[in-house]
């Protein structure tokens, strides 16, 4: 076959048209043809790769959503024992847990939105937290202490005061891995946070057995007790969140 001149000597297989080119294939069977003005140019990214600051705000999220979770079945737990019990020792411990979990939305909205100064406001809000957590454990020691009260149910109360210490200990666990993982000030703080917590959840075991003993001024001697070391977590709070932002 010729075409203006030119010879088409084929090996083997066949011609055919394509539009408005004719060509050859040296071989039989099904093959394929890239489409007109269609080119895969290389370009800058991976398929399969998650960006680090992706992978970063999913585990800051789901450390977050977890202890949270732990948190709220503590503290909803200690919520039923109060109503029965009345003691002051638990609701310092109680208002204290209900604020641990509050703090789960500044720092989960940190996380979410990927920003190094949310996760810096995060931590200040951690230390708010705290501090007014004292501040109304406080208010409510005194009061007690002016108009006392004798607790009941003692064995439901050591018990929410054991159910405190274990939550707050496993949500501490939770924070201060995944908070030196990701390097996070606020959740490191949180963690410490929640870590010091569960070992004031165990004064509520000390109250619980000196009302046992016949004496009931001890349990709002006992939320005072817990004030002050709420008070101190709040400084030392404020210290880590204000020297790792000075640190960057």
């Amino acid at each position: 076959m010729s075409s203006q001149g030119s010879q088409y000597v084929p090996l083997g297989g066949q011609f055919h048209r394509h539009g408005l080119s004719v060509h050859h294939h040296p071989h039989t069977g099904p093959h394929a043809h890239p489409e007109p003005g269609h080119h895969h140019e290389p370009h800058g990214h991976s398929h399969g790769l998650v960006d680090d600051s992706i992978k970063r705000s999913r585990a800051g999220l789901r450390a977050v959503g977890l202890s949270l979770a732990v948190l709220g079945v503590t503290a909803a737990a200690q919520l039923a024992i109060f109503i029965a019990s009345g003691s002051i020792a638990l609701l310092a411990d109680l208002i204290h847990n209900f604020g641990d979990a509050g703090t789960a939305i500044p720092l989960g909205i940190a996380f979410f939105l990927r920003s190094a100064r949310a996760e810096r406001i995060a931590g200040l809000f951690v230390v708010a937290a705290i501090f007014v957590s004292a501040c109304v454990a406080g208010v409510e020691a005194v009061s007690r202490l002016i108009n006392p009260q004798t607790p009941t149910h003692l064995v439901a109360l050591a018990a929410a005061g054991l159910i405190g210490y274990a939550g707050n200990w496993l949500a501490a666990r939770i924070r201060s891995e995944a908070g030196q993982r990701l390097d996070s000030p606020a959740l490191i703080a949180d963690g410490n946070h929640a870590r010091a917590d569960s070992y004031v959840s165990l004064a509520v075991v000390a109250s619980a057995a000196a009302v046992k003993l016949g004496l009931p001024a001890a349990d709002p001697l006992i939320g005072l007790g817990i004030t002050a070391v709420i008070l101190r977590i709040t400084w030392e709070s404020w210290e880590t969140v204000r020297g790792r932002d000075h640190a960057h």
